[in-house]
């Protein structure tokens, strides 16, 4: 039998992923007609916004009552973990760069919009430096709330691996700005790091890979920048 605590966790995990996806659709329609003047990581409030949802996934996960080592809250052996998290995102990363682009080569930007990443590909060395803070934010709220609370948090609930595919898709899908193709790089991307999560029962090594994945993606693309800013690539690769 389930405590009050145990459903008031439920309740607020499930109502804080509808308000982010509702968020998600929102800014999808507006960013058919308006475009931020600047990179939308670094604007202040939204760094303040991403630390006050990181305190309320904490509490949550407190809120909850599971232990920690069910919410991934606990890091063994972790430079093994640190080490493998490097070399996964890296090759996820690499894997989804060089997808993307077979995609892109064959249709266009039928499937897949760059609008996304180029709006945080930074402009110059202390921008990316900025950025690559900023996304610590970033994947730490994701992997809290996707990985942690709606994974680890709902093991009561549901089996493990049908949690991890069904997180999965909605990770995918709130990823709809960056078109089809990319909502479905997300979806894997989504369950492979699930499964990493149940796997070594922390958040730590898909956290790695996470942030190594999207800093290889970050990295490639502002190089690109530099080298079209130099006129060295075309505006656009084929």
């Amino acid at each position: 039998m389930f405590i009050p605590r145990y459903l008031l966790f439920v309740v607020l995990t499930l109502l804080l992923t509808g308000w982010i996806g509702y968020n998600t659709y929102a800014t999808t329609q507006l960013l058919r007609t308006w475009r931020p003047p600047s990179n939308p990581l670094l604007h202040p409030l939204e760094t303040v916004v991403r630390l006050l949802l990181i305190a309320g996934c904490i509490a949550l996960g407190w809120l909850s009552g599971l232990d920690w080592p069910v919410l991934g809250w606990t890091a063994p052996d972790p430079w093994a973990q640190i080490a493998l998290g490097i070399l996964i995102g890296a090759t996820l990363g690499t894997l989804f760069l060089f997808a993307t682009r077979w995609v892109v080569k064959h249709t266009g930007e039928r499937y897949y919009s760059p609008l996304v990443l180029d709006l945080i590909v930074p402009k110059d060395r202390r921008e990316l430096v900025l950025t690559a803070l900023a996304m610590v934010t970033v994947v730490l709220l994701e992997e809290l709330l996707f990985r942690s609370l709606l994974v680890g948090g709902m093991t009561p609930l549901l089996p493990g691996p049908l949690l991890v595919l069904g997180v999965g898709i909605l990770f995918g899908l709130l990823h709809s700005p960056q078109g089809t193709w990319g909502m479905a790089g997300a979806a894997l991307a989504g369950m492979i790091l699930g499964a990493l999560f149940l796997l070594a029962g922390s958040l730590l090594l898909p956290s790695i890979a996470h942030y190594v994945a999207n800093m290889v993606q970050v990295s490639v693309a502002y190089r690109e920048r530099a080298r079209r800013s130099a006129g060295l690539l075309p505006e656009r690769l084929a």
